[in-house]
């Protein structure tokens, strides 16, 4: 089951997307652009929390420690987006950044979600 990274990385956030569904969050947005930052998902539970959730697809588990998935400026640019993004909405809840990793299995993904995986 081969993909280019590029459809690899849709399939990615689309089962991200569909898992954070099932627990009850809401998709706000996929690929959330502000300038040269881009977020994955933009999700929020109720009306107390806005998560912001980078996704990681691997076609293998080569992965490394989830920490090592986001570079500073990554960081940097993600905590842009949220700020600009909590701003257009005028959110005065909770905010969450997360990690969430999937591995290509022979069937579908393995997902592995990290809350706060950084701030």
């Amino acid at each position: 089951m081969a993909h280019a990274p590029h459809q690899l990385g849709q399939a990615g956030e689309a089962a991200a997307a569909d898992h954070f569904l099932s627990l009850g969050y809401e998709v706000l947005a996929r690929g959330y652009r502000h300038g040269r930052a881009e977020v994955d998902l933009v999700l929020r539970l109720r009306a107390e929390l806005l998560v912001f959730v980078e996704v990681k697809t691997r076609s293998s588990g080569q992965f490394g420690t989830p920490e090592t998935f986001v570079s500073a400026r990554k960081k940097e640019l993600f905590r842009l987006a949220a700020t600009h993004l909590q701003e257009e909405l005028d959110w005065r809840g909770d905010i969450r950044f997360d990690i969430v990793a999937l591995t290509l299995l022979n069937q579908g993904f393995r997902l592995e979600h990290f809350e706060d995986a950084f701030y």
